[in-house]
């Protein structure tokens, strides 16, 4: 691997994270096509999944991609589906030599990718920032091998853990460079989803509002009951922007109706211990093609995930403000007994970001 390479990967890996959010059920893969030091070409993969970051970069390299090196942050496409391989159109295209980051997990596509490039002549490097790679497809990868997306639970609480006073009022805790923050980081995922008391208690829209973009993702309610108000903004927004509610097979089957009639999609998930199994409704999610979603609580589902181990990405916003015992807990009981059982996480990252401070934490075990 030559400092060159990881330069047009780590380009390639820039652009494929525009697609971030916009291109499930397919990863967000990014292309870089470079002749004679020079950028001939680049793409990613577009909204609905297709085109492929490779067509796009070689449509833009169009004769130039003769004899020329391709970057790719995911194993190109080796079978037909909905649009031909890109196995196929990278050796239609005569370039040189692809570079590609990771392998596909996909069994349709794993390994014969690179055995196609080959077979036709073309050198083959694997490998260059794959770990890098791995965690900006990480989604697609989980999707992939065990049916549920990549799941980033987001708190915005004061020092000591609280989310809204006794009385519930919470807005604003934090400030609007952190809820700005946070509708960025909506729109880099598939879906927004949390649990029924904080739809009844909040009424949010759940939407990405006031950064310029104009792409919503699915917004997802978890309530076993669907006992959700009628009028609030999800159920008059349904037919607008997707709503998905994750319920019980007890449901009462006229609200179910009823929420149908809205626009909503249901998906009948398991119970666990007299609750919604959070395992249930993220298969739910990733068998709909769903790759990323971001979970902003609230308490209950928080700890649902936590104690279920589905959390992968934990991001907390830190508030300068005390509120004490008597506010709402970030995350509900876990019902722990012995430190040694609490999630571990590892510090990915942390900002200020206005007058609070943003902490990123990747699960221990990944």
């Amino acid at each position: 691997m030559t400092q060159t390479d990881r330069r047009y990967m780590a380009l390639a890996l820039e652009l494929g994270r525009r697609g971030q959010g916009r291109t499930w059920p397919n990863p967000a893969v990014g292309c870089v096509i470079v002749k004679d030091e020079r950028i001939v070409g680049r793409g990613w993969t577009q909204s609905g999944g297709r085109p492929h970051a490779e067509p796009v970069a070689l449509a833009q390299a169009g004769a130039a991609a003769k004899g020329a090196t391709a970057y790719v942050t995911l194993e190109p496409c080796s079978h037909h589906g909905k649009t031909p391989p890109c196995a196929e159109a990278l050796i239609a295209a005569q370039v040189a030599r692809v570079v590609v980051a990771v392998e596909d997990s996909d069994g349709r596509v794993s390994g014969k990718g690179f055995q196609m490039l080959q077979d036709a002549g073309i050198e083959v490097t694997q490998g260059v920032m794959a770990e890098e790679a791995v965690r900006d497809l990480q989604g697609f990868f989980l999707k992939t091998e065990q049916g549920r997306p990549f799941v980033t639970l987001k708190l915005a609480q004061t020092l000591d853990g609280r989310i809204a006073t006794a009385t519930g009022e919470s807005q604003w805790i934090t400030g609007p460079e952190a809820r700005r923050a946070v509708h960025m980081m909506r729109a880099r995922h598939d879906a927004v989803m949390v649990g029924g008391g904080t739809a009844r208690a909040d009424d949010p829209s759940l939407t990405v509002r006031d950064i310029g973009i104009d792409h919503q993702p699915v917004r997802v309610v978890v309530s076993r009951r669907l006992d959700l108000p009628l009028m609030s903004t999800l159920a008059r927004t349904a037919k607008e922007v997707p709503v998905w509610l994750a319920h019980g097979h007890d449901a009462d089957v006229e609200l179910m109706r009823t929420w149908e009639g809205l626009g909503a999609g249901l998906m009948a998930c398991e119970l666990e211990g007299g609750q919604l199994s959070p395992a249930s409704v993220l298969q739910a999610l990733g068998s709909k093609g769903l790759t990323r979603v971001f979970c902003e609580g609230g308490g209950g589902l928080a700890a649902s995930l936590l104690t279920a181990d589905l959390v992968d990405e934990l991001i907390v916003f830190s508030a300068g403000s005390v509120i004490g015992a008597e506010g709402f807990p970030g995350v509900g009981a876990l019902g722990l007994e012995r430190l040694a059982m609490a999630p571990k996480f590892t510090l990915s990252g942390q900002r200020r970001v206005g007058p609070d401070v943003l902490t990123i934490w990747r699960r221990a075990s990944s």
